[in-house]
């Protein structure tokens, strides 16, 4: 009996029956691609040219990209040309491709990209698959998303684990210390997002990854925020696990996200789930007993089953997009509207608070913060009657709203919600 990747490769020799596609060509106008030329955050010529390659509603003002980015065209059609080339060819896989490509825009290692369906996916991977046992302490802070806290708490009760949390400082020296304070001869995981959903405050990630080493723990990243917002460098952070998505800064298609396992963890971190694509090939149901073999030797080994090539075929077009306009330049110009934004909000200090530190290492294109004399809830409500999409963020009592503004945006866009901020603080 040959196993289902011997049956492939024969299917596609002998048979021609099963053939893996490749991704289309990514068609981004020549206007668009920078080549490496600095872009300043003000040349609004430029940016209009990008504000144009997303079918984003003109009618609305779209500032909530932190909970999903909307796709440009070149991605969308990447998508749409890649399902049709699989429906109408029967093609088969083609998705793996996806990996290295990742593992390049991260600078990472080959091998140590696994892909998942979302950023709570690599979580949940990471999370039942450290080995840890009763009594262990794991450090979370008090602005966790759901999808970073549940399953840490989730491992907690079913292993008698302990958490422990700290609310970041608006400082990363200060945030630094605050961690330092819980840890104990009883901790054994740093598990702390990136950047975090609440407020958009980036974390020290590289000081932290440090300060975990230094104490021989393990230090894993809730890297929603990440890619696409700033220019991510995974092997100069050094942490041990990274999960992201590519829906939200990248730009990518719904459904789509990765796991980054340093190479020297692949085999510390407890494989929960198995199937196609996690084997080496050298399973055997015909002995006896029956050969497990052993896991891929990669990252690959936490993903099994199909994926969908047309949808990976849209994150490798996402990640053309971003480079074409150059990460630093993305950077420059959604960090510049976020501190735009943040000032405006600030001058009325007496009658709101800013929750999104003002260091310039700690904060990137997510402002948040509370009215003192209106509900979060209720200003929410009213920015959309006005055909504006913002956050509210009632998690862990924040009781906030929280604006996040990209690429497609501008400074008039940001102009009408200040407004409005205005009108009712």
């Amino acid at each position: 009996m040959t196993n289902r990747r011997q049956f492939i490769k024969l299917s596609t020799s002998a048979l021609g029956a099963i053939v893996v596609p490749s991704f289309p060509e990514v068609i981004i106008p020549n206007q668009l691609r920078t080549n490496g030329k600095n872009i300043t955050a003000n040349d609004e010529t430029y940016w209009r040219l990008v504000r144009d390659q997303f079918p984003l509603a003109k009618d609305k003002i779209y500032l909530n990209n932190g909970t999903m980015g909307p796709s440009p065209y070149p991605v969308i059609e990447a998508v749409k040309n890649t399902m049709m080339d699989v429906d109408v060819n029967g093609n088969y896989g083609g998705w793996a491709q996806a990996a290295a490509r990742l593992e390049k825009f991260l600078k990472v290692n080959e091998g140590e990209i696994a892909l998942t369906h979302n950023v709570t996916d690599g979580i949940n991977i990471v999370a039942q698959g450290l080995p840890l046992k009763k009594g262990d302490e794991i450090i979370l802070t008090t602005h966790e998303h759901v999808g970073n806290a549940f399953p840490w708490l989730n491992r907690a009760r079913q292993d008698g684990l302990v958490i422990r949390t700290f609310t970041p400082a608006f400082t990363a020296d200060e945030t630094l210390k605050r961690i330092e304070i819980l840890i104990n001869k009883k901790t054994k995981v740093i598990a702390v997002p990136h950047i975090l959903c609440t407020t958009g405050q980036i974390l020290p990630a590289k000081e932290i990854a440090t300060l975990g080493k230094s104490k021989g723990l393990f230090v894993f990243l809730d890297g929603a925020h990440g890619p696409g917002m700033i220019d991510l460098n995974l092997k100069h952070i050094d942490c041990d696990f990274y999960a992201s998505c590519t829906h939200k800064w990248m730009l990518g298609p719904k459904g789509t996200g990765f796991l980054y396992v340093k190479k020297e963890m692949l085999d510390t971190l407890r494989v929960a789930f198995t199937g196609g694509e996690a084997d080496n090939g050298k399973w055997n149901m015909t002995t006896d007993p029956p050969m497990m073999g052993d896991y891929a030797p990669t990252a690959h080994r936490f993903y099994y089953g199909t994926q969908s090539s047309a949808l990976y075929a849209g994150v490798v077009a996402a990640i053309e997009f971003v480079e074409s306009i150059g990460i630093q330049n993305i950077n420059e110009r959604i960090t510049s509207l976020a501190g735009y934004f943040q000032q405006e909000v600030m001058q009325l200090d007496d009658k709101t608070e800013m929750l999104t530190p003002t260091e310039q290492k700690s904060r990137g294109a997510v402002v948040a913060f509370k009215f003192k004399n209106i509900a979060y809830d209720k200003f929410y409500s009213i920015a959309a009657d006005n055909r504006i999409r913002i956050r509210m963020v009632p998690e862990n009592g924040i009781n906030c709203v929280r604006v996040s503004s990209h690429i497609y945006n501008n400074k008039e866009e940001l102009n009408k919600l200040i407004e409005l901020v205005k009108r009712y603080a």
